[in-house]
């Protein structure tokens, strides 16, 4: 269990003060004056000895990620907050934004001085009316109070917050999906190379990076990087928030340190499964985009990046949607394969058309109603649209119907022989 002291977001539900006075009182704004004038190259690289990750999914290595950005282009930087969080079962950043959005507005200001960014845009999911309403007031008592804008906290920098609310796509939380809606377009991906650091938002240096990554920053750098570091595995350290949803008695966005036990986590913070542990299938970790895990797995696997690689699988956002045996596992992943078909952006000939194939498919497969070689062939079509895209929306359909046949393959021909026996009868 994570020790209160070393909780980074304690407002996390919302049961103290979310304007600046609670946020005051929680440390928020504290000696961030300090911090700005030890330098950007102390704060890139007080990141990177945190071995922070991205919270967004990839699980990129922050602080090289924020060192990418040039020192001197002669071009205007810009850092981009994506808020646009639309995977199914993740609702982690929103916690963030409605209870506690100092510590981001904070995090905004130390994170764009250290890429030499004198502007930020936050891209906030449309439907988020309360978040992005809390976020603006927050926004608002900043500037009043002389924290951003001009002589930003009286740093000398100068940082200017905008909120920007999308209109409700998916592909728009792609990073340069995001990139391209912010300048008026169409939310479609671009092609990288050149990647956003060197040519981004409006044609200059960009960093696109997820909430609550920029959120932990303020507090690594106040209480240092050995101590982040201390909390967690090597190469997955410190905290994470996990959003705990489905068949479970409790569910919750909960803190908690990086590599806990699944188990653990469901059974201390979310109630435990409904029905017992025996009566849990299956978990998805990480949000829809990644491929599920039986319960066999699910016994002893830690929740880290690297932990949840090894089992073909991966830690994404940690949006753990827990799947009790009540649970139809084709249908399931069935639905969510029509999400992927019906948020694809079109650009890419594999998803555009494969993703409307494999949900067909996919409804083939929960009546039974296919031959035993549309398993293969269902297969053999992820592959060829997994990796095949400009951007990982192929993938992302791709891997939880990979996961389904991985684990519960005899489910799925159990259903094609029941369905000719019926069909003979």
């Amino acid at each position: 269990m994570l020790k209160e002291e070393n909780k980074i977001f304690k407002n996390l539900h919302g049961f103290e003060d979310w304007k600046l006075d609670g946020a005051k009182k929680r440390g928020i704004w504290s000696d961030t004056k300090e911090i700005i004038k030890k330098g950007s190259d102390f704060i890139v690289e007080e990141i990177k000895n945190s071995q922070l990750r991205g919270r967004g999914g990839a699980g990129f290595p922050a602080g090289l990620k924020w060192s990418f950005m040039p020192k001197d282009s002669g071009k205007p930087h810009y850092l981009v907050v994506n808020a646009d969080e639309s995977e199914p079962g993740t609702c982690k950043d929103r916690e963030i934004l409605r209870n506690d959005p100092h510590i981001l507005l904070e995090g905004c200001l130390i994170a764009g001085f250290a890429m030499h960014a004198h502007k930020c845009y936050i891209y906030i999911r449309g439907e988020y009316f309360l978040e992005s309403s809390n976020l603006q007031k927050a926004i608002d008592e900043a500037y009043d109070n002389k924290l951003i804008g001009k002589n930003a906290c009286g740093s000398g920098w100068d940082f200017d917050i905008y909120l920007h609310r999308g209109a409700g796509a998916y592909i728009c939380g792609e990073e340069t999906a995001l990139l391209e809606s912010l300048e008026g377009k169409k939310g479609q991906p671009r092609l990288k190379p050149p990647f956003p650091a060197g040519v981004g938002l409006y044609g200059c240096p960009t960093t696109v990076t997820n909430v609550e990554t920029v959120a932990v920053a303020p507090t690594i750098l106040r209480r240092g990087a050995k101590w982040f570091a201390s909390l967690g595995n090597p190469n997955n350290t410190g905290t994470k928030i996990f959003s705990i949803s489905g068949h479970v008695n409790n569910p919750c966005n909960v803190e908690e340190e990086m590599g806990i036990p699944l188990k653990q986590l469901i059974e201390n913070h979310a109630g435990g499964v409904i029905g017992g542990w025996q009566n849990l299938l299956a978990v998805i970790p990480g949000g829809a985009s990644v491929p599920l895990i039986p319960k066999s797995i699910c016994d002893n696997i830690k929740m880290d990046f690297d932990s949840l690689k090894e089992v073909n699988s991966g830690l994404g956002t940690a949006a753990v949607i827990v799947m009790n045996k009540s649970t139809d596992i084709v249908e399931a992943i069935t639905r969510l394969s029509h999400f992927y078909k019906h948020e694809s952006c079109g650009q890419c000939t594999p998803c555009r058309e494969g993703t409307g194939w494999m949900y067909r498919m996919m409804k083939k497969m929960t009546l039974g109603a296919a031959e035993y070689q549309d398993i293969d062939k269902l297969l053999d079509v992820t592959k060829q649209v997994e990796g095949h895209t400009i951007c990982a929306l192929g993938d992302a359909a791709a891997w939880p119907i990979q996961g389904l046949f991985r684990h519960f393959r005899p489910e799925v021909e159990k259903r094609i022989k029941e369905f000719q026996i019926d069909r003979v009868a």
